[in-house]
């Protein structure tokens, strides 16, 4: 394919990855607060509210729209190579800190959008059509992120009027059954997270284990970091969710970065650098989602010890 035309398919495969990750946030945003909505049952607590949550429904549409094209920007400029090392990378360090599901939905944002890049690349790689594959692809996920988020903002904005009023059908669906909003999210992560790392597995044989003499290097290599993502997860447990957060990702990709100065190329070490920044694009917006995820489980604690 000529560099302009594979330029112009990596946007749509950045753009695609942008609103994968969009439908989360959005998703996520509204189980918690309708959530919050269900704790709050007084003017007390409805004080305590954290309002971060609420100003990005009502008033971070600006913001919404620089985090989605600043995330398609940088999805397409990551190659299918480190997007699906990132994937791996971060499927390891998962499985190593299980127990805190709602905290990895919240970090596997931009490792999301690489699951999505690299198996868009994947699929299309050698199609007949794969261009109008793509632009298929982008319509229904724009589609779907308009849906989510525009969902997300009717509910910041009315939900807490319609669900006592009981005269909006979307505010009464996530009345009765909007609970199981957060459990089906994790179910649709984590099968596509478990397409992508297959097609991630494919791509990293086929570009750097291809070689005799590359197992040589990457075993070694993999157990140490292995090794290193248990011992750093298990000091993880004393700090609060935000410094787990940058930490996480601090080592994620420094541990990276290093690697792929010793295996890889100079592309894939600016890719990595590239790749900080879409994590920071990811989790800064993000923080309005831990504060009210701790205000939701702080709030439910106290109720517990009120019944008991």
């Amino acid at each position: 394919r000529p560099n302009f035309g594979q330029w112009f398919l990596c946007v749509f495969e950045g753009f695609v990855g942008a609103c994968g990750i969009s439908v989360l946030c959005s998703l996520i945003r509204v189980h918690h607060f309708t959530e919050m909505c269900g704790y709050v049952t007084n003017d007390s607590e409805s004080r305590n509210m954290p309002s971060s949550l609420l100003a990005n429904g009502l008033g971070g549409q600006w913001k919404s729209s620089l985090q989605f094209w600043a995330l398609a920007l940088l999805l397409a400029l990551v190659g299918s190579r480190v997007s699906s090392l990132i994937l791996l990378e971060f499927i390891l360090r998962a499985l190593t800190a299980w127990g805190s599901l709602d905290l990895l939905l919240v970090q596997c944002q931009f490792s999301l959008g690489c699951g999505l890049t690299c198996t868009l690349v994947y699929i299309h790689q050698g199609a007949p059509h794969s261009t109008l594959g793509l632009v298929l692809a982008a319509a229904l996920s724009w589609k779907l992120a308009n849906y989510c988020l525009g969902l997300w903002r009717h509910v910041a904005k009315l939900y807490p009027l319609h669900s006592k009023e009981r005269y909006c059908g979307k505010c009464i669906t996530l009345l009765t059954s909007g609970h199981g909003i957060l459990a089906t999210l994790q179910k649709v992560v984590i099968l596509a997270f478990a397409l992508a790392a297959a097609v991630s597995t494919a791509t990293v044989f086929e570009n750097f284990l291809s070689q005799k003499d590359a197992l040589k290097l990457w075993t070694p290599l993999t157990l140490c970091y292995t090794l290193l993502v248990v011992y750093i997860q298990e000091g993880q447990n004393q700090q609060t969710a935000t410094e787990a957060l940058i930490h996480s990702v601090v080592v994620r990709l420094g541990a990276l970065f290093v690697l792929m100065l010793t295996v890889g190329d100079w592309t894939d070490v600016l890719h990595v650098l590239i790749a900080f920044l879409g994590e920071a694009v990811c989790l800064l917006p993000s923080q309005d989602i831990l504060k009210v995820g701790q205000f939701s489980t702080s709030t439910s604690s106290r109720r517990q010890d009120f019944d008991t």
